[in-house]
């Protein structure tokens, strides 16, 4: 029986997480190279995705950086055909949640939605696993409580891209576990990331009150009565990577402070 520091230990193991400029997934690059991980770091911000490589720098220089746009599939062809490491750990946490009225919808919008954060995980998921073929690996993919609990209105598009997130864990789970793959997903909510907190601050700045009232609503359904983290999604999503979770699959874990239990 191995000792516990052994079954998280990232050491000589590699990791590559999108969406790592800010937020869950600086958050992950940081507890990662923590635990010793090579680090593969994909963002269409390159300044802040220098930020991060700078924050992650005390704990490791193993890291390689990758301003890519995630809703370009050629674009991720040919970031697989010239990544010249062999990642097995694959956490698929950039997206996007743009808030528009869906009368307003059009198939501009609609696609980036779904080319953001359903058919890059698609596309990363299936470049990772044909790669990696019978030696096996880890996908962690980040959904969100709106894919099972809508709650914020005028998120329609994202909403289903995310619930679409949920089905293809759960598919990819069951295709692949055999050849080694374990596939799982965390559905975060109420985490306090740049992106929250700038729509906070504009929605008093603006009075917008109704969007005022929505985070308050919001907020009443928090069973631990705060918000989170980004760390505190990124702990889990280290246990999901590593040998602690070695029988967990197709599994769909909420971080939201019991948002979706109360």
């Amino acid at each position: 029986m191995k000792p516990v520091q052994q079954l998280v230990s990232m050491v000589e193991r590699c990791v590559l997480i999108t969406g790592a400029a800010s937020g869950i997934g600086q958050a992950m690059a940081l507890r990662f190279a923590e635990a010793g991980a090579d680090l593969v770091l994909v963002d269409l911000n390159a300044e802040n995705l220098s930020r991060t490589v700078a924050k992650v720098s005390s704990y490791s220089d193993k890291v390689t950086t990758h301003v890519l746009d995630l809703a370009d599939k050629p674009a991720i062809d040919d970031f697989w055909a010239n990544l010249t490491t062999d990642p097995d750990i694959l956490i698929n946490n950039a997206g996007i949640y743009p808030m528009i009225d869906f009368l307003k919808v059009d198939a501009a919008f609609l696609a980036r939605t779904f080319q953001v954060n359903l058919e890059s995980v698609f596309w990363m998921s299936q470049h990772f696993i044909r790669q990696r073929d019978t030696s096996g690996g880890v996908i962690i993919n980040i959904s969100s409580v709106e894919a099972i609990l809508p709650f914020k209105e005028n998120m329609v598009p994202y909403s289903i891209s995310k619930a679409g997130v949920l089905a293809l864990t759960r598919t990819l789970a069951r295709d692949y576990g055999k050849q080694g793959f374990r596939v799982n997903a965390l559905i975060p909510g109420a985490i306090k990331t740049p992106g929250t907190q700038s729509l906070m601050k504009k929605a008093l700045a603006t009075l917008n009150w109704d969007l005022v009232k929505t985070g308050y609503d919001f907020q009443s359904r928090l069973a631990l009565g705060r918000w989170g983290h980004p760390d505190e999604v990124a702990k889990v999503a280290l246990f999901l990577a590593s040998d602690l979770a070695s029988y967990v699959q197709g599994a769909l874990i909420p971080v939201d402070g019991g948002f979706l239990s109360s």
